[in-house]
């Protein structure tokens, strides 16, 4: 495979890492874009891939192209990148917030295949989760192929567009959610006398943990949860406060409201 990146920010060069670590593609074969020389020159030493300032050297050298620029630079990317397509179809993995397979296609149906993906921040360090839809003319394995890419960050899953916001609302703003619960957790083993850094590295592994068990487990959250809850003992009096003040209901909102402004951000 002949992987080319336009937009060669943290992200981009995220996912670029990612599949090279995994295999999925060697950085000699690897070319990444961007009009900055700097991102050009950190993507560059961070990958060991191929760099250019020129949309053409992309295009022209790689059958699948990650969209990494803005979401306001889709456009602008897209129509100069269809010049050089010369007629040759590519698969375009776009990962700009809110803009739509049918935005995509309407700039350059012709000469790409789109996958709209949606990873999260996490991917920078090995551990995203992404959803990704098809458009109207990428196959079946077009789908293998974001999967391979975008699961050597992490857990990539395939889903209708119509869920791609709540996507967003969940994976996309939901590192945001868990860093509070972290940092408050942190907080109640500091007032239990815990010093400061000692709290926050406990209440971080402790979150990595109890997720590596959902995942590695495949046991139903509640299953585990019960694992740990002894009958009149610590754990339940620690979540009957939880239920108390709403924490639960607190996060489905949370997800809800993110949802509502995706969508509201997308039109």
């Amino acid at each position: 495979m002949k992987l080319g990146v336009i937009g060669c920010g943290k992200m981009g060069t995220a996912l670029v890492q990612g599949a090279i670590r995994a295999g999925v593609v060697g950085a000699a074969d690897v070319t990444g874009c961007d009009p900055f020389e700097k991102s050009r020159e950190l993507f560059q030493k961070a990958t060991g891939a191929k760099v250019t300032a020129d949309v053409a050297d992309v295009v022209s050298a790689c059958e699948v192209l990650f969209l990494c620029t803005k979401p306001q630079d889709i456009s602008m990317a897209l129509a100069e990148a269809a010049k050089m397509a010369a007629g040759e179809a590519r698969l375009v993995i776009s990962i700009a917030a809110g803009v739509t397979l049918s935005a995509l296609e309407s700039v350059a149906s012709e000469n790409f295949r789109f996958i709209r993906a949606m990873p999260n921040t996490p991917v920078l360090v090995g551990h995203g989760a992404a959803g990704f839809c098809l458009g109207s003319r990428a196959t079946s394995e077009d789908a293998k192929t974001a999967h391979s890419l975008l699961g050597a960050v992490g857990l990539a899953i395939e889903v209708p567009e119509r869920l791609m916001d709540a996507v967003t609302g969940l994976s996309g703003s939901g590192p945001a959610y868990i860093y509070v619960i972290i940092d408050a957790l942190a907080d109640g083993g500091v007032r239990a006398g815990i010093p400061r850094a000692d709290a926050v590295r406990l209440a971080a592994q402790t979150v990595f943990g109890a997720a590596a068990m959902v995942l590695e487990t495949g046991e139903h959250p509640g299953v585990l949860k019960d694992m740990v809850t002894s009958p009149g003992g610590t754990t339940i009096a620690g979540l009957a406060v939880l239920e108390r003040h709403g924490l639960r209901s607190a996060l489905i909102e949370a997800v809800g409201a993110a949802t509502l402004r995706a969508t509201e951000l997308g039109k």
